[in-house]
């Protein structure tokens, strides 16, 4: 008797639970556009928007519960604003595109502002939905599974006009990643504990802006994409590479600091050989770096495959245990007019006191290029056999290689970049 009674009770609150879910997104369908609704304070199961110009917010006991499948929220109307939620719990089939908040492409300058968001797939999907704004929300994810298992924070797919600015991402796959998206800002996002900070790729004319990652496999990958704008981003103690540039061209990289990027790992334990790189440019053309830090790294900047045609000039190269990794069929001078670079393990002078060295900085000679192949020789660095060397390739030029020349070092580090590196 005592077992009827009490399946008869849970049975009857099964069927209220869902009548009263039926009711609320009742409600959310009837609203009329402009109007404003928050919803109670109880968890609650998935709900749809789909009426134009609403405000959906909720109270502080309000959380919406994706009961482990499919999408948590989805709004499908222009111009909705929801705010102020907890999601959490949402599918984990990343075939599927599960999500925290699914935004469809008919929700066109949709915001999707202050929520907090725990689940295992994408947390915010944006499906071609143009003039998006994503702000201020707080985005983890499943640190239970592999890291290549879980979704991104935020997933930008063909997004025209989206701003995705101030947002807390830790423990997802990448925290923002944005696939054949242009004309985008995202700005002033904070990312850590991530496979990639920010991955760009087959995307144009995007403004990179403000962002600080620390603790990434790579901080920001930009592959596949042209005309981008990389300004004032930091990269803070990240692993393997604070910024990686795969095909990219005619961008810019500007004010950005990259410190304490070291050696490769792989789920925690050193990869034998790997190597951090402040910045790594691989295929890359046609680019500007100009006013970067970077500090503190294995390898302060790395270019391979074709990367030539960039403009390097009045950046800072400070205290990498090497500066410049680079092989090619021809010199680079990284400097522009007479302007070029700090380095702070440059030893020539300044008789004219200008500012200027007098002579060129060279980072990456025929015997550079010995200790690259022959790392274990790096403890010949001091000896009088490796001055023999470089004695010998000053004094007879044709047996240099090709490499980067700074023909205009900067004696000091420019004044803007000082506080960078303190």
């Amino acid at each position: 008797m005592y077992r009827k009674l009490r399946y008869g009770v849970a049975l009857t609150v099964a069927l209220f639970s869902l009548t009263a879910q039926a009711e609320l997104q009742a409600t959310l369908d009837a609203l009329e556009p402009g109007a404003s609704f928050e919803l109670p304070a109880e968890q609650l199961s998935p709900l749809v928007i789909r009426v134009a110009d609403v405000s959906v917010s909720c109270q502080a006991g309000t959380v919406i519960d994706g009961g482990g499948q499919g999408n948590a929220v989805e709004i499908q109307a222009e111009r909705v604003t929801l705010s102020g939620c907890e999601v959490r719990n949402w599918g984990g089939d990343l075939n599927e595109l599960d999500a925290g908040i699914f935004v469809g492409r008919e929700a066109k300058g949709a915001v999707v502002e202050n929520n907090r968001l725990q689940g295992p797939a994408f947390g915010i999907w944006l499906d071609a939905t143009p003039d998006v704004t994503v702000r201020d929300n707080r985005i983890r994810g499943d640190a239970s599974i592999r890291s290549q298992d879980r979704g991104n924070g935020i997933h930008l797919f063909n997004t025209t006009g989206a701003l995705i600015e101030g947002n807390d991402i830790r423990e997802t796959r990448d925290a923002i990643y944005i696939e054949t998206a242009n004309n985008n800002i995202i700005r002033d996002n904070e990312m850590s504990d991530l496979r990639y900070g920010i991955h760009y790729m087959y995307s144009m004319n995007n403004l990179l802006e403000g962002n600080v990652t620390r603790r990434t496999r790579t901080g920001y990958a930009l592959m596949q994409s042209k005309r981008l704008r990389v300004l004032n981003n930091r990269s803070v103690n990240d692993a393997n590479y604070g910024i990686l540039m795969n095909f990219i061209t005619q961008s810019e990289v500007r004010g950005n600091v990259v410190t304490g990027v070291s050696q490769g790992r792989s789920a925690g334990v050193a990869i034998d050989g790997a190597e951090g790189k402040a910045v790594f440019i691989y295929n890359s053309l046609y680019n500007t770096f100009e006013g970067n830090v970077f500090a503190d790294s294995d390898i302060g900047i790395h270019l391979t495959a074709g990367s030539e045609d960039n403009e390097v000039f009045g950046n800072a190269f400070v205290n990498n245990q090497r500066q410049v990794k680079y092989v090619a069929t021809r010199t680079q001078d990284w400097s522009k007019g007479d302007r070029g670079n700090f380095w702070s393990d440059y030893l020539g002078w300044d008789r004219n006191q200008d500012g200027i060295g007098d002579v060129p900085y060279e980072p990456n000679d025929n015997v550079d290029r010995l200790l690259w192949k022959y790392p274990e020789a790096r403890v010949l660095m001091f000896s009088p056999a490796v001055d023999t060397l470089r004695w010998v390739q000053d004094a007879f030029p044709v047996v240099k290689s090709a490499g980067v020349v700074d023909s205009h070092p900067l004696m000091r580090l420019p004044a803007v970049l000082q506080t960078e590196i303190r």
